[in-house]
């Protein structure tokens, strides 16, 4: 008869490892989909800055680029490009960020991309005060 002892522990240590393992990739999917919305919130504030450095209104300036590429790194992204002419109402930026993996080396390197558009309304837009 073949002795069984110590076949419980082996299975133990087989499950916790499966278990580590697990918990690891978990983790770096987290760290994933934070990356995305970190990256969707960093794409509507370079927008967002694009726009309002065009608005007359706002007497913010005449560079919209460099208003979202700020706004971006401010929020931890790069801009990756902007199409925000002057004279216009609108602004569409695309942004990227690259995540903190600790498990998955084949999403080692792998950027998280994000756009957003924004719109300054035509009045607001338009707006000049006379002085």
């Amino acid at each position: 008869m073949i002795s069984q002892r110590g076949s419980v522990s082996i299975l133990m240590v087989a499950g916790a490892l499966l278990l580590s393992l697990s918990s690891l990739a978990v983790a770096d999917l987290g760290s994933m989909l934070l990356a995305r919305a970190h990256a969707q919130q960093a794409a509507d504030a370079a927008a967002l800055a694009a726009v309002v450095r065009q608005a007359p209104i706002l007497r913010e300036g005449s560079d919209p680029e460099a208003a979202a590429r700020d706004a971006a790194e401010r929020n931890g992204a790069t801009l990756i490009s902007c199409s925000c002419d002057i004279g216009t109402a609108d602004a569409t930026v695309e942004v990227e960020v690259t995540p903190k993996l600790g498990f998955l080396s084949g999403w080692y390197g792998r950027k998280v991309h994000a756009k957003a558009r924004a719109h300054v309304d035509d009045d607001v837009f338009s707006y000049r005060d006379g002085s």
